[in-house]
């Protein structure tokens, strides 16, 4: 027997529709940012410089990349800036012997390395960020905790920036990044290899110059662990908010990394998906 739908039934199905119109509509007009690439690229390194000087003056450590130059900057009478120059080109030198050629667009990495330099030594000329002035670790104690809990989630949404340029991060990523892809290998296994070299590399230099951990503390080992997960959290929330599209469309296609060099095995673990 037919029966019609009582007012409460009615109500119930016109409560549904309008929520299901809502939420079709509410997709509609949450439109993301649109940026230009590289201005998003210039803010990346404008705010990784900011986080590298901050977390430097506060003195728990800094990351286990930029320790080695930060070491050699206080055993060479030369700037932070400039030691980066010093390792990041003999890291390219590396980097283009492994590839077996050179390309002038991985010349972007030492210019990011080279604009880079120049913003951290400029922010590091700022009294509370200059060894000079205000040594590091000098501060009130909470002021340094504060700074350092600011800093390093700068960090790491400074580089989820540069994963959503074309123009390449700086020497260190571009290492990792060129020559996993190009041998196969899977990027995350060979970041790990690479973050712990670096992390010898530094810790063996402050124990010779200094026979003390210079740069290298309990807040290396922090970032150490937090970084990556920090990194794909501030990538999957830029991916939902912005749209990057380059100005230069034409410039944008010369920055591709070389393609992988053909295995016998098609499908393996170890093989980056880009």
């Amino acid at each position: 027997m037919w029966t019609f739908p009582g007012p409460s039934h009615l109500f119930a199905t016109q409560r549904y529709a309008l929520c299901f119109f809502m939420a079709k509509n509410t997709r509609g007009i949450m439109k993301k940012l649109k940026l230009p690439s590289e201005v998003v690229y210039l803010a990346a390194i404008v705010l990784l410089a900011f986080s590298v000087a901050m977390l430097t003056s506060v003195d728990f450590g800094i990351s286990m990349i930029v320790a080695p130059a930060y070491i050699l900057s206080l055993v060479v009478p030369i700037t932070f800036g400039q030691a980066e120059y010093v390792l990041q080109a003999i890291l390219f030198v590396i980097f283009c012997i492994v590839m077996k050629k050179f390309r002038i667009s991985y010349l972007s990495s030492f210019i990011t390395c080279l604009l880079y330099g120049a913003v951290l030594d400029l922010f590091r000329l700022i009294p509370i960020f200059n060894p000079a002035v205000t040594p590091p670790g000098s501060m009130d104690l909470w002021v340094r905790i504060v700074m350092f809990i600011l800093g390093v989630p700068m960090s790491a949404f400074s580089i989820a920036l540069f994963s959503k340029t074309y123009l390449y991060p700086e020497v260190y990523d571009l290492f990792f990044m060129g020559i996993s892809k190009k041998y196969c290998i899977k990027t995350a296994v060979f970041k790990t290899c690479f973050d712990a070299f670096m992390l010898v590399l530094g810790t063996t230099m402050t124990l010779v110059f200094f026979k003390n951990f210079v740069g290298i503390n309990w807040g290396t080992l922090v970032m150490t662990v937090c970084n990556g997960t920090l990194i794909s959290l501030f990538s999957k929330l830029l991916d939902k908010c912005i749209d990057v599209k380059p100005i230069f469309k034409r410039f944008a296609s010369h920055f591709a990394l070389d393609e992988p060099i053909p295995t016998r095995i098609k499908h393996s673990a170890y093989v980056r998906e880009i």
